[in-house]
């Protein structure tokens, strides 16, 4: 299989090359909580990891969400979050060719789409919203943030 340099790079640092790849880039069970799980062994291997995939969204939207779930515990993983990374890094063997595509369109529109989890953090009980621009067929803009609460 061909991947592109950057997947390729965080697929062999993860120690995943020989692995299976699976269809999407979060378990679809839940969201892991700080307090569960043992203490990741190799905090500094996790906030690398991370920090790359936080890197790679920038041309790869698709896997935005899960990352930002796996970034939210850089400070104090545990190994329950080193699975749910190592997850994202299997979708990316599965999905060597995807990632944002410009080209011109044949449908010249603005189209946005947003949608949030409404308390959806186990934590803290904030929720996360996000949203999406095409023009066209191009994504052209998108972002997903957790919200601040009020007091």
């Amino acid at each position: 299989m061909i991947y592109l340099d950057s997947n390729y790079d965080i697929i062999m640092r993860a120690g995943l090359s020989n692995s299976n790849s699976v269809t999407t880039p979060l378990d679809t069970c839940g969201k892991t909580s700080s307090k569960t799980g043992k203490p990741y062994l190799n905090p500094t291997q996790y906030r690398s990891l991370a920090a790359a995939l936080q890197y790679l969204t920038f041309t790869r939207p698709d896997i935005s969400y899960a990352v930002q779930q796996v970034c939210l515990h850089m400070h104090d993983p545990k190994d329950i979050h080193m699975l749910a990374l190592k997850r994202i890094v299997r979708y990316l063997i599965g999905t060597p060719t995807l990632g944002l595509h410009i080209h011109k369109s044949k449908m010249p529109s603005l189209v946005a789409f947003t949608d949030a989890d409404w308390g959806g953090c186990p934590d803290t009980r904030r929720s996360t919203s996000g949203y999406c621009v095409y023009y066209g067929d191009n994504l052209i803009s998108w972002s997903s943030k957790r919200q601040a609460t009020l007091c």
